[in-house]
């Protein structure tokens, strides 16, 4: 099974343009899957956006917490999407990464993929010295999540998969602005915190840096080749 994957680097995009990409990558791989191509190509996609906030298929718009007008005057963009979750938000500062992949060349179902991504995270978060944990009550990446007093999300995850080709993926808050947080109830959460990794360490983190650990975390656990 092949598990050569097309790196990008996008940059700084807003959220529609992203999101128009990779619907055209994704058909184009579900594509090759059912011509049974044997060029099957796949892409790991990392990015940055601008201010915007998501709502998932299963989400509530109640946890938008300030009016559409609000979000134009902020210069916030806002999409209703067809990922899994409730609303999250993204912006400047977060490491955002799609990855478009045949679960099947990798030999995993959706449940592994999500846990597979959670890893990569937590992988990360260890090189600098941060406990990264995984939640069975809640996708992502938290902090002390056995303490609901001090529990805080760092990693959101919200994937849509389609004959086993995923889309969507992780928001990674590195060196993000988390007052845009205060405007929504995180995935839904009105209980719990969300933080990041420069709030963690106190510290500004080098973004390229970091993003390049990120990647081979992917190579890593996925044992892909990009």
């Amino acid at each position: 099974m092949s598990r050569k994957v097309i790196f990008e680097d996008l940059g700084r995009i807003r959220y529609k343009e992203a999101w128009d990409y990779q619907e055209k990558l994704f058909e184009s791989v579900i594509r090759q899957k059912l011509e049974k191509s044997e060029d099957k190509q796949q892409y790991l996609l990392f990015c940055e956006h601008e201010h915007v906030y998501t709502i998932g298929k299963s989400g509530n718009r109640q946890n938008l917490l300030i009016a559409r007008s609000v979000c134009e005057s902020k210069q916030i963009d806002l999409h209703e999407i067809d990922r899994g979750g409730d609303i999250t938000y993204h912006g400047p500062g977060q490491l955002v990464v799609y990855p478009i992949i045949d679960l099947e060349q990798f030999q995993i179902g959706i449940k592994r993929y999500i846990s597979l991504l959670e890893d990569v995270v937590i992988e990360t978060l260890g090189e600098y010295g941060v406990e990264g944990e995984k939640d069975e009550k809640a996708m992502g990446v938290w902090i002390d999540p056995a303490h609901p007093a001090k529990a805080r999300k760092i990693c959101a995850i919200g994937v849509r998969a389609s004959r086993f080709v995923t889309m969507h993926g992780l928001a990674l808050n590195v060196n993000s602005d988390l007052s845009y947080f205060n405007y929504i109830n995180p995935c839904g959460f009105t209980d719990r915190g969300v933080t990041s990794l420069q709030k963690e360490l106190g510290r500004e983190v080098d973004f390229q840096e970091l993003s390049l650990k990120v990647k081979q975390n992917f190579q890593h656990v996925f044992g892909m080749v990009c």
